[in-house]
């Protein structure tokens, strides 16, 4: 799954698989922009104006697309036309962690129509998860608009995946190995299951919606319980690796340190900045991303402060490697990195300067997410989505 829009399609293709190319360029540019004008549709995708009301009409009549005049329109000549992804198709996003399993529904048009944290025991089992997450979908279900049709589940998994099967292959925080979780899921819930990593995700989510939309080459760090995960969009497309399982950027080494992340390496970005060293100083047993930034907010600790300055240092060091190696336009925090960031942003920036090379590092920008705590809502999301952008006319929904 890419961040930009499709190639356009190519000389010598069929005019129906020019048709369902178009379909899915069309649905995808209103899915991403929210509300358009018809007559950007048809300056964006160089279609003509007949081309683009056939389009629009046929994803109308799917359900998929809503039109209506805009307040601009005068009365004087043609009205101005708006297009806007409906809210009656809606995903499922799942988001299992180690204190808790996140389940939200959000509607083709961004919308976030409900969402729910779900605490749960310590390092629950995928099992733990699998059935919590299909009792919470299936309670929601019976609260959606009657009408409403469902594209799918996708799950942010904290950890590595393979979504070719949806199985996650090691999540560390969580002790989950080789767990066919996306299979499970949908044969309780009767839904496609579509499975990514969280990190991985959310850096999809920021390109298409937050911090980094518009931007062709960016870095995406991203912490969380499960540790720090990333992605890398170069050229306007997502970094995934030979076999998707590039981004795991919290792995890369940036100290001598013993100290050992979740998965075992020492001395790495996610070895030195830990969310659970932060809960343990607060004496806090579990903590949104919100209630741990109030504690970093209002703290007079001295030792706590000496903590958050230590990992303020470890992030822009970690930074630091990821501008020379990728030399972003800008680089994006998610999770609680966005609450080290604001605690001396000045700190992180010199320190940043400090360690990267001055030609790669001299346009470079650090911006926070812009998504918050819907960051992996809408990023699992996509999935299931963007199945259904890619055949928007052939797409089986499910009534809800």
């Amino acid at each position: 799954m890419t961040a930009d829009k499709p190639a356009p399609a190519h000389k010598g293709q069929s005019g129906e698989s020019v048709r369902q190319h178009n379909l899915s360029t069309v649905l995808r540019l209103v899915h991403l922009q929210g509300t358009i004008l018809r007559s950007k549709i048809t300056a964006t995708t160089g279609l003509n104006r007949s081309t683009v009301s056939d389009l629009v009409s046929e994803l109308a009549e799917l359900g998929l697309l809503v039109e209506k005049e805009t307040a601009a329109s005068t009365g004087v000549g043609r009205p101005s036309l708006a297009v806007t992804a409906t809210d009656n198709i809606v995903a499922f996003s799942v988001n299992p962690e180690i204190d808790a399993t996140t389940v939200s529904a959000v509607a083709l048009s961004g919308r976030v129509v409900t969402k729910e944290r779900r605490l749960m025991r310590s390092h629950p089992t995928a099992d733990n998860a699998i059935a919590v997450a299909s009792e919470m979908i299936a309670k929601m279900r019976k609260e959606l608009e009657p009408g409403t049709r469902i594209v799918g589940v996708g799950v942010s998994a904290p950890g590595q995946v393979r979504s070719s099967d949806g199985v996650i292959r090691f999540a560390p925080q969580l002790g989950w190995v080789e767990s066919a979780f996306a299979a499970a899921l949908s044969q309780e819930t009767g839904l496609p299951v579509y499975l990514g990593n969280d990190a991985s995700l959310g850096c999809i989510a920021e390109a298409r919606f937050g911090a980094a939309k518009g931007i062709n080459d960016a870095v995406f760090l991203f912490a969380g319980s499960g540790g720090i995960g990333g992605g890398v969009i170069s050229d306007g497309r997502t970094v995934s690796g030979a076999a998707g399982y590039a981004g795991e950027l919290g792995h890369i080494r940036i100290s001598s340190s013993k100290q050992v992340d979740y998965s075992g390496f020492p001395g790495t970005l996610e070895a030195l900045v830990r969310r659970n060293d932060l809960l343990d100083m607060f004496k806090l047993y579990v903590a949104t991303d919100e209630e741990l930034d109030a504690e970093i907010r209002s703290t007079e600790s001295t030792k706590a402060k000496r903590l958050i300055k230590d990992q303020i240092d470890s992030l822009a060091d970690g930074i630091s490697t990821l501008v020379n190696i990728f030399n972003p336009e800008v680089v994006v925090l998610g999770g609680f990195l966005t609450s080290l960031f604001d605690f001396a942003p000045e700190n992180l920036i010199t320190q940043l300067k400090k360690g990267s090379l001055a030609a790669a590092s001299e346009r470079v920008v650090v911006r926070k997410g812009a998504l918050g705590s819907n960051l992996l809502v809408l990023g699992a999301a996509e999935l299931p989505f963007e199945a259904l952008i890619n055949a928007p006319s052939s797409f089986s929904l499910t009534d809800a």
